[in-house]
């Protein structure tokens, strides 16, 4: 009996290239209001409300809906309905252990110039975003950089998983930004990120491992001391 390949056979043009839909649209500019702090965590995401706003069907935000809780950014809660996410001590801890463990994994191995490099890049592209003022810019910038110490450890899936850590913290930070003018400090950024870029480009990987491990387990203590103290009582109780 032949086996059948499927490439000899194969018609290109059997491929449709379809438009983006409409939930992805409004998924698309849901996802730019939580990320952009006009949102706040734990707010109702009232489904009746966004399809007349946009004059959409309900089935069409339903199915948004499911892509951004696939993305991690809302939740669905028994009683409330669809809710922006919001951390709980224990998700905050678990959130920044998972970035400790990946950061200083990654700066064990330096050799790759062109991987150095490319942190490099991402580093002055953040410390010049600084000045700009924008606090969306600033924090996708400060993720960005810290993303491409990850990828030192080149793994997709990694990247790919730290990438949704990187939506959660992002949410968080620029709403911490907003509710708080001096969250993101001009002049605290070199004092926190230059120790650890100077240590990845002189090649010391015990050094950027502490240097990495002080910056993260400091930065989830002032995430952690602020962010409950903006959230209602019930989002600052441990889960």
């Amino acid at each position: 009996m032949t086996n059948a390949t499927f490439s000899d056979d194969l018609e290109i043009t059997d491929i449709v290239i379809r438009k983006t839909t409409a939930a992805q649209q409004v998924a698309d500019g849901l996802s730019d209001l939580i990320l952009s702090g006009r949102v706040v965590p734990g707010q109702r995401l009232r489904e009746a409300a966004i399809a007349a706003d946009l004059g959409v069907a309900r089935n069409t935000i339903r199915e948004a809906i499911r892509l951004l809780e696939f993305a991690g950014l809302v939740r669905v809660e028994v009683n409330r309905g669809v809710v922006a996410i919001s951390p709980t001590r224990e998700s905050l801890s678990s959130l920044y252990s998972a970035r400790l463990v990946l950061e200083s994994s990654a700066v064990s191995d330096l050799t790759n110039k062109i991987a150095v490099a490319k942190v490099r890049q991402a580093y002055e592209t953040f410390i010049a975003s600084v000045s700009s003022g924008d606090v969306g810019t600033i924090v996708r910038n400060d993720l960005a950089f810290h993303s491409a110490i990850v990828a030192l450890l080149k793994s997709p899936r990694i990247d790919q998983f730290y990438a949704q850590l990187c939506r959660e913290l992002r949410f968080y930070l620029v709403f911490l930004s907003v509710k708080d003018s001096q969250f993101v400090r001009i002049s605290g950024v070199l004092d926190e990120h230059k120790p650890i870029m100077d240590a990845i480009e002189a090649g010391d990987a015990e050094r950027a491992k502490e240097e990495v491990s002080n910056h993260v387990r400091n930065n989830e203590q002032r995430v952690a001391s602020l962010i409950f103290r903006h959230l209602p009582h019930e989002d600052s109780q441990s889960a």
